[in-house]
Order: structure tokens, then sequence, then C-alpha cells
């Protein structure tokens, strides 16, 4: 049966049935206009939308534009980080071999260490120290702090993975240098980045490769060589790329070149493999990036979710 209505126009009651879906005559014989508002009632259905809905819908409005060029330049950052874990583990294996005194590596680190922190010091003119509140005397006064820790605790990572085989700390060692290259902060904004995490990864890493080095002196020149190839050189790079860009291209070529001749002498099949992936990250990796950009059909339009954008930090006192 259906229900009695009351006219709101002649005051009557009727019969005539009601139908949600569509809307009720208007009293000149035009329909109501629908609104895209929520907080007033309307004789429309919830999931009732009309044509003008989808006029702003909008596509694909945050696409970039990327040049080749520029993004083979960008790269450099993914090529320091590849070669850093090359020559690390070149370094490594030529202290297991016995072929690379621990004296030696410690001496030119050391040597190396401070030529970089000359340069990073010039770049800003000291800059980013004196924002800091740091002078060089303390700079020196905690390098020589973690290097007495470092050589004082070295007999314990020597001993410290001893009950455990060394095929386990080769996988281990393997994760962790890999996770230092996924969350590497390469400058993306995303959530997988963490700086922190990254450098703790490899220096576990290399911890565990340390214990199976002949001698505690190998394990103290192997972690403190860690220290400085991923931390301390990654900031140099840094202030390098953002200062003087020509100069960042030149040590990254002059790098790769390094961990490849490293590499080379040990094996010439991995040398070949790695110049692979050198040449796929520089030029081919960034030609599948600007072609997939074509791809992309990104909508935007009325049901996105709103988003505040005034400061609101006054009401959440």
């Amino acid at each position: 049966m259906s229900p009695v209505l009351q006219s709101p126009y002649t005051g009557h009651y009727t019969n005539m049935p009601w139908k949600e879906e569509s809307p009720p005559p208007d009293p000149v014989g035009l329909c109501p206009v629908w609104k895209k508002v929520l907080y007033e009632r309307q004789p429309f259905p919830d999931n009732y939308v009309d044509q003008s809905f989808l006029e702003e819908l909008r596509k694909n409005i945050y696409v970039r534009h990327y040049r080749y060029w520029s993004v083979v330049f960008e790269s450099a950052v993914v090529i320091q980080q590849l070669c850093s874990v090359c020559v690390f583990c070149v370094i490594w294996w030529y202290m297991d071999q016995d072929l690379l005194s621990p004296l030696r590596l410690f001496g030119v680190g050391l040597a190396f260490t401070l030529l970089g922190y000359l340069l990073f010091d010039a770049v800003d003119h000291g800059s980013g120290r004196k924002d800091n509140g740091r002078t060089r005397w303390d700079d020196l006064k905690s390098s020589l702090v973690f290097l007495a820790f470092t050589y004082g605790f070295s007999p314990v990572l020597k001993t410290l993975t001893e009950s455990i085989s060394t095929d386990t700390i080769y996988a281990m060692s393997v994760l962790m240098l890999l996770g230092h290259l996924v969350f590497f902060d390469y400058g993306a904004n995303a959530a997988v980045v963490s700086s922190t995490l990254s450098i703790n990864v490899a220096i576990f890493a290399s911890v565990c490769l340390a214990s199976r080095l002949p001698r505690s002196l190998h394990a103290f020149a192997m972690v403190t060589f860690a220290i400085q190839i991923f931390a301390l050189w990654p900031s140099l790079q840094r202030k390098l790329r953002a200062y003087t860009p020509r100069t960042y291209r030149c040590v990254t070529l002059l790098f790769a070149i390094f961990s490849l001749l490293g590499l080379l002498s040990i094996s010439g099949v991995g040398a070949l493999l790695f110049l692979l992936l050198l040449l796929s990250v520089t030029f081919l990796c960034p030609y599948w990036l600007i072609q997939l950009q074509l791809f992309k059909d990104n909508i935007h339009g009325p049901w996105d979710e709103a988003e505040i954008k005034e400061d609101l930090s006054q009401f959440l006192n």
C-alpha cells in the first residue's frame, strides 16, 4: 500500500507513491538542483550525482616532466652508495687475504679523512659547523674519543661472533648491506628512508665481517674504515652536491673508476657485472623512468579527501 503524503502546496492528502531514486516535481515543473553538500536535506539518494560532478575531474595534475640528462646526473647519488659498498667489500677481502696491513689501511684512511674534513670545512667556509656551535677542537676531541673506544673494544669485536658460523655471518652481512642501500637517504621524501637505520645496519655488517679477520687490530681498522665510508663520506658528498655540482660529478666518476679497478683486481667477471649495474642505473633506469611517465593516469576531483591548509596550531593548545 502506498504511503499517504500531504502535499506542501495544496494542503490536501494524496495517495501518489514516492520514489526515492528520483527527485520530486517542482511546482513550476522543473527538477530541483542538486548541490554537492551534506549539511542540507535534498530529495536525492545518497549516491546521486549529476553531470556537474565530473566537471572538476583533473588528470595527472602532479606529473613531473623529467629531462633525461638531469635524471642521469641525479643518479650519481645511487652510484656513490653502490661504489661505497663495493669498495668496502674489496678492502675487507684484501684484509682477509692478508694482502693489506691494518696499519696501512688506518693511515691512508686517516689521511683521506683529514683531507675530506678540510674540504668539507672549506666548501661552505665553516658555516655548517658554526651553525651547530662546534669548533675544530670539538671535532678533534670527538674523533679521538671514538678512536679510543673503538681500539679498546676491538678485542670484543673480534670475538663477538665466534659462536656463529661463517656462512651465517656472510649471509647476515649481505642482507645488512642491502638494507643500507634500501634505507639510505637519496633525497627522496619517502617513508622507507631512514638515515639512522641505514648507517646502523652498515656498521653492523662491518662488525660481523671484522670479526672474521685474523687479529683485533684488523677489526679496529675495518670498523674505523666503515665509519669513514658509510658515515663521513656521504656527508662530504652531500656538501659537494649542494655547493659544487661539477666537482661532485667528477668525484663520482673517479670514485666509480676506483671501485671498478679494485673489484677487477679480485674478479674480472664481478667487475664486468658491476660495470653493467652502474651503466644500467646511470643510463637505462632514467630512460625507463621517463617512458613510464606516459602511462600515468592519476585522477583528481571532488571525491578526494579534504586537505586543511590553514594553521590550526592555535586550536590545539
